[in-house]
């Protein structure tokens, strides 16, 4: 028997051939890794964009009695986008359920995608997690340190921990709530302006998801301040898109706009 990243067993009696997954990252990772395995995804699992399987709902609100009614032998869960209480009632119904950590980092975070891949799904390592890693080995010298909202209204962003805040850390950008006891602080406006107002941060990187940061919702509440608008895929998944993530993510934060100054705003 198996452990899932939370400790908690996972019998299987053979490698899964029906997986419903509520982890959009995970989608990707297993459909990418062995088409053919996945028979429901979330809304929200828009990739591979060649995905054609049924929908099950939200991550944090998914119709579990769908999900029960597609009779996987493997559902795949993770401990900060998925509700315990879903978990257990579908383990309840004799379902296995495979949880990951939220990583903080990128190797830990592609450490339980292996797991995931090579244990519970008996696969072999695919060629992308190893071009991943190899990707991500290095960090690049400090040259910005940044407010990174993932969501406004109210203002939500990047603190300690976090996978997302690692990947920005490697190419070079600090997170200017690295140090904040919550992962997830959420700071009124004129506290993150006031960070910038003393040079305590210099950058905003905004993604397009989960809140769809765009040039025209976001930047205006940073006046005369440089930002950066990224692929919150690339910025957020742990799966192949890291693969091409370093290149592009390192682009689009160096490619920075021109702030929006207060007379315009």
């Amino acid at each position: 028997m198996l452990n899932d990243d939370l400790g908690e067993p996972v019998l299987l009696r053979a490698p899964p051939t029906r997986i419903v997954s509520l982890v959009p990252s995970l989608t990707d990772a297993v459909e990418t890794t062995a088409p053919g395995l996945l028979i429901g995804a979330t809304d929200y699992c828009t990739h591979p964009p060649t995905l054609d399987v049924p929908r099950v709902g939200g991550s944090k609100y998914p119709d579990v009695d769908s999900v029960l009614d597609l009779r996987p032998d493997l559902v795949l869960a993770n401990a900060e986008e998925n509700r315990p209480e879903d978990v257990q009632r579908i383990r309840a119904d004799g379902i296995p359920v495979w949880v990951t950590a939220a990583a903080p980092t990128v190797p830990a975070g592609l450490g339980s995608v292996r797991r995931l891949l090579t244990q519970a799904l008996a696969l072999t390592e695919p060629d992308w997690l190893i071009q991943a890693e190899e990707a991500w080995r290095t960090t690049e010298p400090l040259w910005a340190t940044a407010i990174i909202p993932v969501w406004r209204r109210p203002w939500i962003v990047l603190g300690r921990d976090t996978f997302a805040g690692d990947v920005l850390h490697r190419l070079g950008v600090a997170n200017a709530y690295a140090t904040h006891p919550d992962r997830y602080p959420r700071p009124p406006l004129d506290e993150l302006t006031g960070l910038l107002a003393a040079n305590r941060a210099d950058l905003v990187v905004l993604p397009d998801e989960p809140y769809e940061f765009t040039a025209t919702d976001g930047p205006e509440s940073f006046p005369n301040t440089r930002y950066a608008l990224v692929n919150g895929r690339q910025l957020t998944w742990c799966g192949p898109s890291l693969v091409p993530a370093r290149t592009d993510l390192q682009a689009a934060l160096h490619n920075w706009t021109e702030p929006i100054h207060q007379d315009k705003v």
